[in-house]
């Protein structure tokens, strides 16, 4: 479930608006039961000793190289600024997928050990400036585009991380596990998931004024690249506009470096023909470079949870996510929790709407979402034993319900009280655990 474009057939056909909206509207949401479950788990990549020192890239690169013979089950992929992300293989059970991903998690760990570096679970990195560890057409392409609107593009391609759980889309027919009740709640109850599990406000070793400053540099980007369509009743044709209408961030050459065209949709392109007729290739590769907070790729992929800390943080979010969307029991108590919160985004697309601001900048101090998210973590604790989950996850999901959400907390309190410790000691702190 990564953001690679395979399995697609490759044409140098050029494309009809009509012919995109119905690629899109086939391909992006595959509807059925929903059976299988995934993640994505991105890991900043430190000193295991001095986190807060910058890692020399031919050290990540001879690290890499190691890591690259180790067999795992789930795909490992490096990220712009030398972030590390496991994506696992679609699962037929949250059991299943928490068991690969683990094992995959211990195998890395250990070779990343020997060469003094660790995973560390922060949404946004609060030592260090951004900077480019893999430099490929695609990536030079994305950050002169991104670049455009600011430094925030730099910040999310080199210093943010996250947890990615990717759900099936869901039935054709209405109800709680139905496409469109499904596509909804995503919208809304995606803010919840923002504050109760924002775990990045430090930027420069300073507080932002945000607990997810990660969610804050995706709004930076702009709607057109890192915000959702407008909800209706036809997610298959908003998501085909909101496709049609995104700005192409590059026209991809065979040689030499890629044009970052400025202004130009992809239906322009279409229409324009310039610099040359669109492909079903280009329309692949556009649709990757969309980073909505909920993007459709034959599943949902949800991506505005920051990355957790600890070894196993990851787990809960996932486990939460998972119980109130594929659980009917579950799925009808969160929607019916989130459904007062819709008058607080005034209608406006995700991320770019009161309700996710009010999120990313105070998690669950806003009493709304702190009533919400008791009652959403609440039913997905009664809902895991019906997903089959074991002990250990349900202990955690209790665990972090008593901890944080209860509290109105979240990971981000965590860091800003200890980047408060006693004489301003926390410039040396190691903010992993």
């Amino acid at each position: 479930m990564s953001d690679s474009v395979s399995g697609c057939t490759r044409t140098r056909t050029s494309l009809s608006e009509a012919e995109v909206e119905a690629l899109v509207r086939g391909i992006c949401f595959k509807t059925g039961p929903p059976r299988r479950l995934g993640v994505e788990v991105e890991w900043l990549v430190h000193e295991l000793r001095a986190p807060q020192l910058p890692v020399a890239p031919e050290r990540l690169e001879a690290a890499y190289a190691a890591l690259r013979t180790v067999p795992l089950k789930s795909a490992l992929t490096v990220e712009p600024g030398g972030q590390l992300e496991l994506s696992s293989l679609p699962a037929a059970s949250l059991t299943e997928v928490i068991t690969t991903v683990s094992a995959d998690l211990d195998a890395v760990r250990a070779v990343l050990r020997e060469s003094g570096l660790a995973l560390v679970g922060l949404g946004q990195d609060p030592w260090h400036e951004p900077r480019r560890f893999l430099r490929e057409p695609r990536y030079d392409a994305m950050e002169a585009c991104l670049d455009r609107t600011g430094p925030a593009g730099r910040s999310m391609m080199c210093t943010s991380a996250s947890v990615q759980v990717c759900l099936d889309a869901g039935h054709e027919e209405p109800g709680p596990l139905g496409l469109v009740r499904r596509w909804w709640l995503a919208h809304h109850l995606g803010a919840v998931l923002v504050a109760a599990f924002a775990n990045s406000p430090l930027a420069g070793n300073r507080p932002t004024g945000w607990l997810s400053t990660r969610q804050l540099t995706w709004t930076r980007i702009g709607a057109g690249r890192a915000g959702g369509p407008r909800l209706d009743t036809d997610p298959r044709g908003a998501w085909a506009r909101h496709v049609l209408d995104s700005p192409v961030m590059c026209i991809r050459r065979d040689g030499g470096p890629w044009d970052v065209p400025e202004g130009l949709t992809f239906r322009d392109w279409i229409r324009t023909g310039a610099p040359r007729p669109p492909t079903r290739e280009d329309l692949d590769y556009h649709v990757t470079t969309l980073f909505p907070p909920v993007r459709p790729r034959g599943h949902l992929e949800l991506r505005m949870i920051d990355a957790q800390p600890g070894d196993d943080g990851w787990i809960v979010p996932l486990a939460v996510t998972a119980a109130l969307f594929d659980d009917p029991e579950a799925a009808e108590t969160a929607y019916r929790a989130v459904k007062p919160l819709t008058e607080r985004a005034l209608g406006l697309p995700a991320p770019h709407n009161p309700l996710w601001l009010d999120a990313a900048r105070g998690g669950l101090a806003d009493a709304e979402l702190r009533e919400v998210a008791v009652t959403c973590f609440t039913t997905a604790l009664d809902a895991l034993p019906r997903l089959g989950a074991g002990p250990e996850v349900i202990e955690a999901v209790s665990a972090y319900l008593d901890r944080y959400v209860v509290l109105g907390r979240c990971p981000a309190d965590d860091l800003l009280d200890r980047q408060r410790g006693a004489d301003g000691r926390a410039h040396g702190k190691d903010f992993r655990s």
